[in-house]
């Protein structure tokens, strides 16, 4: 469960809203969205402590002014592995959990995993 479903005192400033990512049929609307806004796409594993330290981090560091540009899907990668490997495919990198994606026009410009998820780097990425 994520911060935002936790309910952990955030503000609405700060807190993201996740679009969960359940179908592979959403992928295709995903690089059709990417054409007009910014996606991220976190891939989280529940049984990883450091996916849960990445995870926490990046929603602590949110800022949904700052990124109001950009849509996030959370993907749960136990429930939906065989999602995780069309990522992989579809938007040409190699799988690894936690990871981050930024799409930009169908095309992934942006792959972080572990701690190298970092939001500041995020959010430049997604400006330019």
């Amino acid at each position: 469960m994520t911060r935002a479903n936790r309910g952990c005192g955030m503000t609405n400033e700060q807190t993201m809203k996740w679009n969960h990512l359940k179908a592979a049929e959403q992928l295709e609307e995903i690089r059709k969205e990417s054409a007009e806004k910014n996606i991220l796409i976190f891939k989280h594993s529940t049984r990883c402590n450091i996916s849960r330290a990445s995870l926490d981090r990046l929603e602590r560091n949110w800022n949904e002014q700052e990124m109001q540009h950009v849509k996030p899907y959370f993907l749960d990668l136990l429930n939906f592995r065989e999602i995780s490997s069309l990522i992989a495919k579809e938007f040409n990198v190699e799988h690894e959990s936690p990871q981050i994606l930024l799409i930009k026009k169908g095309e992934a410009v942006l792959d972080q995993s572990h701690f190298s998820i970092d939001y500041q780097q995020i959010k430049a990425a997604a400006k330019n």
